[in-house]
């Protein structure tokens, strides 16, 4: 059995303890580099881990969370995008966007320290995109489709192109 697929089981409290402390430290070792205080850990199927830390000041990357960053290396270091069987643990609650990413790269669960209110207390409130999933996006920010004669286009161009790799 390997350490995502054993890191995955509820009954393994020391395995998702030790992971969700790896992700902890991360977070409180970044805010003296001058990062966020977010931190997560990807543990692929052949048990390793990726880390990553929230980057987003420190590359002015407003995508440069910790999950979706320790997603893109375990994805480079195992050279497929496809993360199928790995577990994300993470500091704190994944923003929208994390879980989103997360479900991008077939994670097959989630594990978090801290919530996202406790995040909000530190000064981080996501309520809002929280809130934008669940009906209050025209308030926050409209997104309107505008339909032009080319809309679909790449899409065709995508089926009729052999060479594409599905994902």
């Amino acid at each position: 059995m390997t350490s995502a697929e054993h890191g995955s089981r509820p009954n393994d409290r020391p395995q998702l303890r030790h992971y969700l402390g790896q992700a902890v430290d991360l977070a409180t070792e970044n805010v003296g580099a001058g990062g966020g205080p977010f931190g997560a850990v990807v543990v692929t199927p052949d048990g390793r881990v990726h880390a990553g830390v929230n980057r987003v000041t420190r590359d002015n990357d407003p995508t440069a969370h910790a999950e979706v960053v320790a997603i893109r290396a375990a994805a480079a270091a195992t050279g497929n995008f496809d993360l199928t069987g790995s577990v994300l643990y993470a500091s704190c609650e994944p923003c929208p966007m994390c879980l989103a990413s997360a479900l991008w790269a077939r994670i097959g669960h989630v594990y978090f320290a801290a919530d996202r209110h406790g995040a909000a207390a530190a000064g981080f409130d996501d309520a809002l995109f929280y809130d934008y999933f669940s009906g209050a996006a025209p308030e926050l920010m409209p997104v309107t489709r505008d339909d032009i004669p080319t809309s679909d286009v790449p899409f065709q161009t995508w089926r009729a192109f052999d060479s594409r790799k599905e994902y």
